[in-house]
């Protein structure tokens, strides 16, 4: 054993590996990235670790590691689940051999997400249990008793941490890779009867799978990891209070020393610990849920409740005592125990009110100066003026393209949905120019079939495939574009342009944006001609390849139109008095706007 400093998702990692884990596979999504990165770094080289092309293909190479005795690891966050809920739905009736464990970050906020969904409804709807770590500490040790639970009851299991678990920091101690334990792998054994999802099997596992969850209510109850706190001063206390993860923490900052408060943290939601709650429930009159995001504690102990006619008052989020959106805080979570210690105590007068602290400024997220991507929306923008059209975004950094002044982004919903959602709209209105962003990485994971459905169902549209040679929001993973793995191995990449040459495509253009005045006129040509056709604009992402000169204003050239700035929105682009200024320390000299300055007052950046 050795003592580390550990990121959440580092311990996430290393607990995995100390639990033998065999393969690890997944998509980038913060904030669960760094968990495969650490397994890539850190773990044997017998260890199969990859990017998968979205967390579908993913969870299923894991199915199939699990099928063969391995042990299992995948990860993406929480609106990925919703990319591999096909499978693991499936999965679930049919369990596994070797354990499995399926790392769903999820997102209260939401920090960086387009939904706020709680991965402990999810394992419910699924039937499948799920393990909600509430520190860096427990969540190194979790995974590893995951691993084990898994195993033991042939099933699938769901490990949840948030955001505020997987980005925190933590020191403590972990294990040598000489501790790590072994896994001996038997090998896919054929048994059809097993392995061969049909409707007779689904029934008889469906009905095994309730009678193993009901069993389960009991077995967790006596998991180290769920625990009923007795009340400072014993007996007697009315007031309990059940909380989850990472809000479990923010109640015990917030326990006041002169209250009789009983604690209930819950590690498993599902199955829920039933008998533990009832124990929990004994003798109080009043509980507050403190949880993240749906009020899953709160429904479950109104049905313990119910079940044993317990005259327990249960408040929570469906009381209005809790927000029923957005994370808890340490500050927050302490507002809601005081008014409901209030309201238990009869206490008068308001709460004392803090020290109000000036407003932050408001800094809305922009593309980074010099990104490829401005110069492509703006390229399109110029060759599209004045004609009817729909610009249809995705996922990624550049859906930074719907802001002001580029307002290049109309529609934004899911990965891969813009090229579908284009389609949708030619159908009711081909008068329209439909236009469908995608990014390299994203194509690959949910783009392709959207083109072969434009492709098979003649839609007219324009596919505009972003290709800045990473995958540059969760932080430059690589793809199967870019001819590198996870470990950096160097292999054959897939051509974007092939690919689309070879779903049927005709006309398929690849451009540099920088190429400006060029960019706009192909634009023009490609929209213009019929049915699905596609620009790839190339240009690798300025934050891995920075252009070695800038750019600069000559003052006494500028007429302070000002076009650069209001144009371009590019963040290194300010105004000293009457005349543009370009900052040094931002600026990376892609040249863009040069191009769009009308008297050519702007030069010295280098094209990449």
């Amino acid at each position: 054993m050795h003592s580390e400093f550990l990121m959440g998702n580092e311990a996430i990692a290393l607990g995995a590996l100390a639990a033998g884990v065999n393969l690890a596979a997944g998509y980038p999504g913060t904030p669960s990235t760094e968990i495969l990165e650490t397994l890539a770094k850190r773990g044997a080289e017998d260890i199969h670790v990859e990017w998968s092309v979205n967390e579908k293909a993913g969870l299923e190479v894991a199915a199939g590691a699990a099928y063969s005795g391995a042990r299992a690891l995948v990860t993406m966050k929480q609106v990925g689940l919703n990319v591999a809920s096909d499978p693991l739905m499936s999965l679930a009736y049919i369990g596994v051999k070797g354990g499995m464990v399926l790392v769903v970050a999820d997102d209260p906020g939401p920090i960086s997400s387009q939904t706020e969904q709680d991965t402990r409804t999810f394992g419910m709807y699924a039937k499948i249990p799920v393990f909600d770590p509430s520190s860096v500490e427990e969540a190194y040790e979790m995974i590893q008793e995951a691993f084990d639970f898994s195993e033991r009851y042939g099933t699938p299991v769901i490990f949840r941490p948030t955001t505020r678990i997987d980005h925190a920091y933590a020191s403590f101690q972990i294990k040598d890779p000489d501790e790590y334990d072994r896994t001996e792998r038997e090998g896919f054994v054929k048994d059809s009867s097993r392995w061969v999802i049909f409707p007779k099997l689904s029934l008889r596992n469906h009905a095994a799978i309730e009678k193993r969850n009901q069993k389960l209510t009991g077995v967790l109850s006596h998991y180290s990891r769920n625990r009923v706190i007795p009340a400072a001063g014993g007996a007697g206390t009315k007031r309990g209070i059940a909380a989850n993860g990472i809000s479990s923490m923010y109640v015990k900052e917030n326990l006041p020393a002169n209250e009789p408060i009983r604690l209930f943290h819950v590690a498993t939601p599902f199955p829920f610990p039933e008998e533990m709650a009832v124990a929990f429930l004994d003798g109080l009159d009043e509980v507050l849920c403190v949880e993240e995001l749906d009020p899953v504690i709160e429904r479950a102990l109104l049905a313990v409740c119910g079940k044993y006619h317990l005259p327990v008052r249960i408040r929570g989020k469906l009381t209005g005592d809790m927000a029923s959106a957005g994370e808890n805080t340490v500050d927050s979570v302490g507002q809601a125990m005081r008014a409901f210690l209030a309201k238990r105590t009869g206490a008068a007068g308001e709460e004392k009110q803090k020290e109000e602290m000036p407003a932050l400024p408001v800094r809305p997220p922009v593309l980074c100066a010099g990104c490829p991507h401005r110069a492509s929306f703006l390229a399109v923008k110029e060759a599209m003026k004045g004609k009817k059209t729909i610009y249809c975004g995705d996922i990624g950094c550049y859906t930074l393209g719907n802001a002001a002044p580029l307002d290049m982004c109309d529609t934004c919903l899911c990965m891969g949905a813009g090229i579908n959602i284009a389609q949708g709209v030619f159908h009711m209105d081909p008068e329209v120019k439909c236009f469908a962003f995608v990014g390299d990485s994203t194509f690959f994971a949910s783009g392709i079939t959207g083109v072969i459905n434009a492709f098979y169902n003649q839609a007219d549209m324009t596919l505009v495939v972003l290709d800045n040679s990473t995958t540059a929001m969760t932080g430059h993973q690589p793809h199967p574009g870019t001819g590198r793995t996870i470990r950096d191995e160097v292999v054959q990449s897939v051509s974007i342009e092939k690919v689309l040459r070879a779903i049927g495509l005709q006309t398929v253009v690849t451009m540099n944006p920088f190429d400006f005045p060029q960019a706009i006129e192909r634009v023009r040509e490609v929209a213009e001609e019929p049915g699905v056709k596609a620009i790839l604009f190339q240009s690798p992402c300025v934050v891995r390849a920075r252009p070695a000169a800038k750019s600069r204003v000559d003052e006494d050239q500028c007429i302070g139109c000002q076009k650069c700035i209001r144009q371009l929105g590019c963040p290194a682009l300010v105004l000293h008095g009457k005349k543009a200024f370009i900052e040094s320390s931002l600026c990376t000299g892609c040249t863009l706007c040069e191009s769009v300055c009308p008297v050519h007052a702007i030069s010295g950046g280098q094209k990449l």
